[in-house]
């Protein structure tokens, strides 16, 4: 133990006599967490229209109306000319293109239905899906709207009308930022911990410090332990700060108890420290271990739910998140602060890290005895 509390004194000092480090673990987490969930937003608005109104009549003036009220769309153009819309979108000055035929009124009226047509700039495919979506549900609240108004009339022909009412379980006002902030801070607790613990050691192959060690009677559990800890700790400090912002910045509260964070966290940052470790005994400088770390991490982020819905992902993906520790604890934060899920309730995941805990570990230690 003597040998031990030797090891982390001179890596306390070494990390807290960096400044750049310093920096790296407790003003970088903070400023990205103040600033990714105000831009990370699912909702798209301010999606530009183009009309092509061929009717002039009161109803398609009511439905443009009712459309650029809704707030999610800001009116580019409105025209005759569907080709001059089209030029609108060729410039990219228009996401949609709303078509009204001309006797839409008089269709709607004396028929009972009506065409429109819409064109939706795909390039962006998300703003066009949700973009079309809106549309779509606001043009067919438009239709349940008339045809409230001709009930009293005897022509009317009733037809089965579906209400529906939901409800937002677990987050009742359905805000991205409850949603995001958790996940996002599992992100940068991830960062710190495979970035920096890779980043040390081969740091200490580099100055070559790291050959003095070996040459000592130093046994290499208390130079893993004397890694492992420190960034450990720092962790664990970066993950409460995070807490602390979200609650004050953002209003997250944990519906669960902040000790079911806490023992998760400390077995996943075990197994990302476990990661950088392993990491640092297949490269020879930082530079390799940065890009290295840098793959590695864009796999997990892009394949952890954080943005995307695992279910969604293709069955290939699906396969590949089973190994992605980023996922688990993604999955665990959401379930902890927004449903107030408990130990028993995360079991399965908590085994699942602690396995790759002693998988990363483990495979760290004997790659290490290999080259040391």
């Amino acid at each position: 133990m003597r040998t031990l509390k030797f090891l982390l004194q001179k890596e306390f000092r070494q990390i807290f006599r960096d400044p750049a480090i310093i920096r790296i673990l407790f003003v970088m987490p903070l400023v990205q967490l103040m600033i990714l969930p105000r831009a990370a937003d699912y909702e798209v608005k301010n999606i530009k229209l183009s009309v092509v109104d061929h009717d002039h009549s009161t109803y398609s003036r009511q439905l443009v109306s009712k459309i650029t009220a809704s707030g999610y769309f800001i009116l580019n153009n409105y025209t005759g000319s569907y080709k001059e819309a089209m030029l609108e979108v060729e410039k990219d000055h228009a996401d949609l293109i709303l078509e009204i035929p001309a006797s839409f009124e008089k269709n709607v009226v004396k028929e009972d239905e009506g065409t429109l047509f819409m064109a939706v700039n795909a390039i962006n495919g998300t703003k066009a899906n949700l973009g079309a979506a809106y549309l779509r549900s606001i043009i067919q609240d438009f239709n349940r709207e008339v045809r409230m108004k001709w009930v009293q009339f005897p022509r009317f022909d009733p037809e089965m009308n579906l209400q529906v009412t939901s409800s937002n379980w677990f987050n009742p006002s359905l805000n991205y930022r409850y949603f995001m902030v958790p996940g996002i801070l599992v992100v940068l607790v991830t960062m710190v911990g495979a970035f920096l613990t890779s980043l040390n050691i081969v740091k200490e192959k580099e100055i070559g410090t790291i050959e003095q060690i070996n040459v000592t009677p130093i046994h290499k559990y208390h130079f893993i332990l004397g890694k492992l800890i420190p960034f450990w700790v720092l962790g664990m400090v970066v993950l409460s700060l995070g807490l602390i912002l979200a609650r004050f910045a953002y209003n997250v509260i944990p519906e669960g108890s902040l000790l079911t964070i806490y023992v998760f966290a400390a077995v996943y940052l075990l197994a990302v420290l476990g990661l950088g470790l392993l990491l640092s005994t297949y490269t020879a400088n930082q530079q390799q271990a940065m890009l290295l770390s840098f793959f590695i991490m864009m796999v997990f982020i892009l394949l952890g739910g954080l943005y995307t819905s695992i279910e969604s992902m293709p069955a290939w993906a699906q396969v590949v998140v089973k190994f992605n520790p980023v996922a688990y604890f993604v999955e665990v934060m959401r379930m902890v602060i927004l449903k107030g899920s408990s130990l028993g309730d995360i079991k399965q995941q908590l085994l699942i890290v602690f396995g790759f805990a002693v998988l990363l570990n483990g495979w760290a230690i004997l790659s290490y005895k290999k080259r040391a």
